[in-house]
C-alpha cells in the first residue's frame, strides 16, 4: 500500500512533467478515485502550489517553475544553518 507522502511526491511529479493527463488519467495513474485526487490536489494547493489544469493539453502544470522539498533536518545541522545566516 501506498502512502499519502509517496502519492503526492508522484502527482508533484506528474504535474512538473505536464503528464497528468485528464483528472481521471491522473488519478489512475497514482491509484487513487477521482475524488482522492481533488483532495490531494488542494492539499498541494494549500502548500503554495500555484496549480492549474489546461483544457488544451489536458494536464495540470505549475504556473511558475518549482518543486517541493520535503526532507528531515536533524536539529544540529538546523542550528548550524540559523548561525551561519546570522
Amino acid at each position: 500500500m501506498k502512502s499519502l507522502l509517496h502519492r503526492l511526491i508522484r502527482l508533484d511529479h506528474l504535474i512538473a512533467l505536464k503528464a497528468t493527463g485528464t483528472p481521471a488519467d491522473c488519478a489512475n495513474k497514482i491509484g487513487i478515485s477521482e475524488r482522492s485526487l481533488y483532495d490531494y490536489l488542494k492539499i498541494l494547493k494549500e502548500m503554495g502550489a500555484p496549480i492549474k489544469f489546461s483544457r488544451d493539453r489536458r494536464t495540470y502544470f505549475y504556473r511558475e517553475e518549482g518543486r517541493f522539498r520535503i526532507s528531515f533536518i536533524a536539529r544540529y545541522k538546523e542550528e548550524m544553518l540559523e548561525e551561519s545566516l546570522a
